[in-house]
Order: structure tokens, then sequence, then C-alpha cells
């Protein structure tokens, strides 16, 4: 019997397939008890006898994974595993995977939302209509402007795809140039300095590591439009916060929309949250039916494939 921590949330509720398959596969499942990630404190607390883990955002240290005696494989909820310590987990022999692309198609999505809700500022007048109020506010159409993606990977395509119906220019940074698949989709390739400045809106969909730790930052900031609408659905750690909140509040640029911060579930404190011109949502964009259920099978299949010794997908250590 394998004894599998589930700190991914809703697993049970909305994962249904891959909860079948793990029990059919003599696991011992551990559900979380959060609605959120576990701290460092929270995962050392239960780690020690696990022998697999699908992961939520949690800090997977070397410090937790010398607690975690038996640990055999964590299976990433998700794309990214800028939160999983690789090298520690190498050096252990434990597998780690993620799901890259399963996420494409939501995160897409959720990002043309908040695009389209905060140059409406759609919350904004809901509040106020509902309020009693009836507000006549004039917009700029997104028509013919310039969408510019920094990170061109399969959420940057897939936004790209949604933008042609929107009758923009669309440009994109990507560290490693893709120009068939740009071509393709009617993108102009283009360096990071050109898609700040020439951008209406700018999408971050980058990787979270060390080389794009607060990319967005008082420096580049100092590029955009006054007019510029920034979406980060990426990583928090990718934008340094307090720089785009002195940014906005001196008019550098017009308004953030992001459904990640650095720090979550986010503090209270920070100075996005007391901004007008700014939108925000708790990390949802990947949360969909259709995504739990994809993600759910694919994690709970690694999990499995590790455990029977088979070479799972999407090896990342």
């Amino acid at each position: 019997m394998y004894k599998v921590l589930i700190t991914a949330t809703n697993y049970d509720e909305l994962c249904k397939e891959g909860l079948e398959l793990l029990k059919d596969n003599d696991c011992e499942v551990v559900l979380t008890p959060f609605n959120r990630a576990h701290t460092e404190d929270e995962l050392l607390r239960v780690v020690g006898d696990i022998d697999g883990v699908i992961a939520n955002v949690d800090p997977w240290t070397a410090k937790v994974m010398s607690e975690a005696k038996h640990l055999k494989a964590i299976a990433m909820f998700g794309t990214g595993v800028d939160h999983i310590d690789l090298e520690e987990a190498k050096k252990r022999g434990i597998v780690v995977t993620n799901c890259p692309g399963l996420n494409a198609p939501a995160v897409a999505e959720h990002t043309i939302a908040l695009m389209m809700s905060a140059l409406r500022h759609i919350p904004r007048l809901a509040a106020i209509t509902k309020g009693g109020e009836w507000p006549q506010v004039s917009f700029h159409e997104l028509e013919f402007k310039t969408v510019g993606i920094l990170g061109f990977g399969t959420i940057g395509q897939r936004v790209a795809k949604i933008l042609r119906g929107f009758n923009v220019k669309v440009i994109a940074y990507n560290r490693t140039p893709r120009p068939e698949i740009a071509e393709e989709l009617g993108v102009t390739l283009c360096d990071f300095e050109t898609v700040m400045k020439e951008s209406d809106v700018i999408l971050i969909h980058m990787a979270s590591n060390k080389d794009t730790f607060h990319l967005i930052n008082e420096r580049s900031l100092k590029l955009v439009k006054p007019s510029a609408l920034i979406v980060n659905t990426s990583r928090g750690a990718l934008v340094d916060e307090k720089a785009v909140a002195a940014a906005l509040e001196k008019k550098q640029f017009e308004l953030y929309a992001t459904d990640v911060f650095e720090k979550e579930p986010v503090d209270q404190d920070n100075p996005l949250l007391g901004l007008e011109n700014v939108l925000v949502t708790p990390h949802s964009a990947g949360q969909t039916y259709e995504n739990y259920r994809k993600t759910g099978l694919a994690t709970a299949t690694a999990i499995v494939d590790v455990f029977k010794g088979r070479e799972p997908l999407n090896r990342r250590a």
C-alpha cells in the first residue's frame, strides 16, 4: 500500500477519475485540509510517511524532502515547478512531473476575461450600478491596438489564437524564438523592450525562475505606455508588486490585472489591493471543471507510473 498526499485543492470533488485510479492501484489517499497551498511547516508535519504527492504550489524544499524519507514522486498539478527544488529531488531520486499544456485553454480564457474586464472596468461599474447609480463611462476599443505577449509557449500561443478574433496586432517575446508558430498565428516576434514599449496591453505568460524574477520592475515599467494594461496569469514572482503599485500611483501606466501574487493567499496589506485601477482574482485561472478532470487523471497516472516502475510523462527531475 502506497500513501499519497494530495495538496491540490478540490481533488476529491473534481478529479474523481484520478482518485479512483490511485485507489485502484493500492494507494491510500490523504487529502489537504486547506483551501490553499501548504506552507513549509505544514508540509513538514505530514510528509514523514508519504510515498507520493500530487502537489499544489507548495514549497517542496530540501528541508521538506529530507523529512519525506519515503517520497518517490511529486506530480505537479499544473505546469510551473519553480516551487520545487529539482536539484534536491534528483539527488534523492524523487521523480518530479508536471502537466504542460493541459491548463492552456483555461488560463488563456481567464487571461482574456481579465483583459476585457479591466479595459471596460466591469467589476467597478457592476458594483456602482448595483449601488443605485447609473454611470455613463466611455472606453477605448481594443480593435487595431497592439497586444504584447511575454512568453510564447503553449498558453501564450493559445492566447494569440483567441486574439485573432479581436482584430489586433499581436507581438510576442520568447527566450526561445518559435518563428514557424508565430508566422502561422500572425504574431510578430520582438525583443522584450519592444513588447514593453509598443504594447497597449501586455500579457505575461512566462515561467518563473531566477532569470525572470521581478522581470516587471521599476526599470521595465518606465518603458510602457501611460495608457497600458498589464495582465499577469503566470506567477507572482515575475512582478515586483511594490514597483507596480508605485508606477500606477504615479500614472506611469493605467491598469494592472493579476491572478497571481508573490505570496499566496495574498496579504491584505499588499499595496495593490488598495488601488482602484487594479483587478485581482485568487489564482483561479486554471480552476475549470475540464482542467481539473484532465490534470487530475494526468497526475494520478504519473504517480502510479512511478510506483509501478514505468517512466512517467513530462518528467522534470
